[in-house]
C-alpha cells in the first residue's frame, strides 16, 4: 500500500505521467473511477475525432463525381453505427491503456479518490469499500467536466453537454449549440454534416474567439458555406424544456428572439473536477477554481502536486501530458526546463480544420512588435488542388527586426498534422529565411509553410 508516486486520474496527464514515472524507476499506481483513459479518450478527443471521420467518408461520397468516380446514389448512414463505431474507438484506446499500465508495471486502483494529511490517499472502491495508500508524492490529474451555466442547467436530455453529445440514441432534426470553441465548433460540424439543423450563438463578436482574426472571419464564413446559421454577439438567457422540443430566448444586437430546435448543446466550457476529492481537508490552496502550482506544479503543501485542466494552465491533453512529464522529471531530480505556454499549438478538427501556435497577429502589435505577415492559400497548392479541398490558407507572422517566428495560424485540410513544425521550428528559434530555405518536399501540403513565410519576406513563388 506504500508508493514512491500516486497518480490521481488517467486522463492524458495522469497515465503519461503514471508511464513516465514507472519508466524513471517509481514504485507507481493510478487510481481511476470510470475508465482508463478519462475524459479524452473516453469521452473526448477520440471518440469526437472518430465521429467525424463518418462525417467526412459520408461528405466524400455525396461528391464521388467530383474525383471523377460514379454518383453514390442516395448516400446514407445508420446514426446508431456512427455512434457504435465511435465508442468502438474509445473502448479500444481505453483498453490500449490497461495495457501500457501492464507493460509498464504501474498498479491500476479502481475507485473514487480522496487525498488526505500525510501524504496518504483514500479510495472507495464499487462495492464501498474504503482502503487507504501512502504515497512520497502525490499527483492529482482529475481533469474536468462540461461547465453549467445557472441560465442552462443540463438535464442530460434536452440540454446536454459533450458527454451525452457522443452517444444520442438518435439523430436530432435540429440542434442549438452554445458556445463556438473547440468543443462547439467539432459538434456543430458533425451533426450538420449529417443533416442536423445546427445553429450556433457565440458571445463574442468571432467564433472560435482564441484564434486569429482572420482565421475565425474564414472559418465563419466556411461554416455558414456548408449551412451553418451562426449568431455572435449573442446569449442564451434562458431555456423552456416544457415542451417537446427546447425553446432557446437569445439576446441579440437587435433585441431578443426565440430559437426552437430538438435539443440544445452546451458548449460553453469546463469546469475542474476540484469537489470532493479532499483539497481543503489537506490545505492545497485554490483559487477561480484552479489549484495553484509553481512551475513544477508541486502545490501549497509539499508531496502534493497538480497537473492538466484543474491548474490554470492551458486545458489541452497534449499540455496536460507535458505537465506530468516534466513533474515527475523534476521530482527524479533529471535537468528539466519550465514549459513555455507560449509555444502550445491548439487544433480544432472542425471542417476546415484549424491549428495555430503563437501569438495572432493582433496580440504581436499589441506587444510593440514590428513585424512580417505572410500568407499562401490552398488555391494556389498543387496538393490541395489535387485533393479536391483548397479551403484554407497559412498564415505566418515574424518580427521584422530577428526574424523570430512569432505566430503560426493554419485552417485547412490537414493542417492539424502540419503545426508541429512550427512549434519544433518556434523552439529551435528558427528564423522566417530559416524555414524559407529548408527544402519542403513537392507536391505536399506543408510546403504551403515554406510559400507563407517566402511571402513574409516579398519571395514568394507560387502567388
Amino acid at each position: 500500500m506504500n508508493y514512491d508516486i500516486i497518480v490521481i486520474g488517467s486522463g492524458p496527464g495522469g497515465y503519461v505521467t503514471a508511464i513516465r514515472a514507472a519508466q524513471l524507476g517509481f514504485k507507481t499506481a493510478i487510481i481511476e473511477k470510470e475508465n482508463l483513459g478519462g475524459i479524452c479518450l473516453n469521452w473526448g478527443c477520440i471518440p469526437t475525432k472518430a465521429l467525424l471521420k463518418s462525417a467526412h467518408v459520408f461528405n466524400y461520397l455525396k461528391h464521388a463525381e467530383d474525383y471523377g468516380l460514379n454518383k453514390v446514389e442516395n448516400p446514407g448512414f445508420d446514426f446508431t453505427k456512427v455512434i457504435q463505431r465511435s465508442r468502438g474507438v474509445a473502448s479500444k484506446m481505453s483498453s490500449g491503456i490497461a495495457f501500457l499500465m501492464r507493460k509498464n508495471k504501474v498498479d491500476v486502483i479502481m475507485g473514487t479518490a480522496t487525498v488526505k494529511a500525510g501524504k496518504k490517499v483514500s479510495v472507495v472502491d464499487a462495492e464501498g469499500k474504503s482502503t487507504d495508500y501512502s504515497g512520497t508524492h502525490i499527483i492529482i490529474a482529475t481533469g474536468a467536466r462540461s461547465r453549467e451555466l445557472p441560465n442552462l442547467p443540463q438535464d442530460g436530455k434536452k440540454v446536454i453537454g459533450y458527454r451525452q453529445a457522443l452517444s444520442l440514441p438518435e439523430q436530432p432534426k435540429s440542434m442549438i449549440v452554445v458556445g463556438s470553441g473547440a468543443i462547439g465548433i467539432e459538434f456543430a460540424d458533425f451533426y450538420n454534416s449529417m443533416g442536423t439543423k445546427v445553429t450556433v450563438v457565440e458571445f463574442l463578436p468571432n467564433i472560435v474567439p482564441l484564434e486569429d482574426e482572420e482565421v475565425s472571419k474564414h472559418v465563419e464564413k466556411s461554416l455558414k458555406k456548408a449551412g451553418i446559421e451562426i449568431m455572435t454577439n449573442s446569449s442564451v438567457e434562458s431555456v423552456d424544456t416544457s415542451g417537446e422540443g427546447v425553446k432557446a430566448k437569445v439576446k441579440t444586437a437587435k433585441g431578443e428572439i426565440t430559437l426552437e430546435a430538438d435539443i440544445l448543446l452546451s458548449a460553453v466550457g469546463i469546469a475542474a473536477n476540484l469537489e470532493g476529492i479532499g483539497l481543503e481537508e489537506v490545505g492545497i490552496k485554490t483559487e477561480k477554481g484552479k489549484v495553484l502550482v509553481n512551475e513544477w506544479y508541486q502545490t501549497s503543501v509539499p508531496g502534493y502536486y497538480a497537473i492538466g485542466d484543474i491548474i490554470p494552465t492551458q486545458a489541452l491533453a497534449h499540455v496536460a501530458s507535458a505537465e506530468g512529464i516534466t513533474c515527475v522529471e523534476k521530482i527524479k531530480g533529471l535537468h528539466v526546463e519550465p514549459i513555455d505556454y507560449g509555444n502550445i499549438p491548439g487544433c480544432t478538427y472542425c471542417h476546415p480544420e484549424i491549428a495555430s501556435v503563437g501569438l495572432t497577429e493582433k496580440q504581436a502589435k499589441e506587444k510593440g512588435y514590428e513585424i512580417k505577415v505572410g500568407k499562401f492559400p490552398f488555391s494556389a497548392s498543387g496538393k490541395a488542388t489535387a485533393n479536391g479541398d483548397v479551403d484554407g490558407f497559412i498564415k505566418v507572422i515574424f518580427d521584422a527586426k530577428y526574424g523570430e517566428w512569432l505566430g503560426c495560424h493554419m485552417v485547412g485540410d490537414g493542417v492539424t498534422d502540419m503545426i508541429a513544425e512550427a512549434v519544433v521550428a518556434r523552439r529551435l528559434e528558427t528564423t522566417g529565411h530559416d524555414i524559407i530555405k529548408s527544402i519542403h518536399p513537392h507536391p505536399t501540403l506543408s510546403e504551403s509553410i515554406m510559400e507563407a513565410a517566402a511571402a513574409a519576406y516579398g519571395e514568394v513563388i507560387h502567388i
